[in-house]
């Protein structure tokens, strides 16, 4: 209940029911994952095999903040695309969005236990990361841990530091603010752009940014690529909104560029 009241300036009004998109046939190529996460929360998942007789990899999706959550990759044809093109998919919901529930903020140890029951499902393939948002600033945390699986990852429209996001939103930025002076640690511990110097495991990493985005400027994918200890390309796209590349004029190559990154990661 504290953790759900402290959220509430940041995520609050993103934490209702879960509604699946799926329909009742679609839920059949779909098996339920849960694991519990060292953030207090229980995180749900979907997994959905490849498409294809032999699948290259699993690729777990990490969404952006939104009531969506895990449904954001359905809706917009990433689940699509990474079956058609021979890969496993897992996505999954962080602690209080979606079927997941609540925990603290420590979001990124609902990536590292998801990831280790993705690791049960298929143990001889390959694992890939692709987190947009939300779902890219909490993995970068995750990969300074020794025990994360993943070789190689999409992180798209990060941001750099919880701060620089925020500020924006001058109700919770007060907040943070608050909590930062009080758990000064924490907020060190979870720093994505000095983090990211501590990555271990990747073999490389890909930067999907927008320049028409100003919660997540170019800027900061330049300042995690020049902070990043392993092999990373920042791509661009000229106009396209927060979290939305999929539903713009660069759609196509959009896809074709992460379709391109993990075939060559794998």
């Amino acid at each position: 209940m504290l953790y759900k009241l402290i959220k509430k300036p940041f995520v609050g009004s993103f934490m209702v029911k879960w509604r699946s998109p799926l329909t009742e046939e679609e839920k059949i190529d779909w098996q339920e994952v849960s694991a519990k996460s060292k953030s207090g929360g229980i995180i749900k998942g979907l997994f959905a095999k490849a498409r294809t007789p032999q699948p290259k990899a699993t690729i777990l999706l990490g969404h952006p903040m939104g009531k969506e959550a895990k449904a954001f990759f359905l809706k917009n044809g990433y689940t699509d695309l990474l079956r058609d093109n021979g890969y496993n998919t897992l996505i999954f919901d962080f602690n209080g969005f979606g079927e997941s529930t609540n925990g603290s903020f420590s979001y990124f140890e609902d990536v590292l236990a998801i990831a280790a029951e993705a690791q049960k499902i298929t143990p001889d393939l390959p694992m890939g990361y692709h987190g947009i948002s939300l779902g890219g600033q909490w993995a970068i945390i995750s990969f300074a841990d020794q025990s994360h699986p993943f070789k190689f990852s999409i992180i798209e429209s990060a941001s750099t530091t919880t701060e620089e996001f925020w500020i924006k939103y001058p109700v919770a930025y007060k907040m943070l603010k608050v909590l930062n002076f009080f758990l000064p640690r924490y907020a060190k511990k979870i720093r994505p752009v000095e983090r990211i110097k501590e990555a271990k495991n990747l073999e490389s990493l890909l930067l999907i940014y927008s320049y028409a985005d100003e919660l997540t400027p170019v800027e900061m994918g330049e300042r995690l690529k020049a902070n990043s200890p392993v092999p990373t390309e920042l791509w661009t796209v000229k106009d396209a909104p927060h979290t939305a590349i999929m539903k713009s004029a660069y759609q196509d190559i959009y896809k074709n560029k992460i379709i391109e990154y993990f075939n060559n990661a794998v």
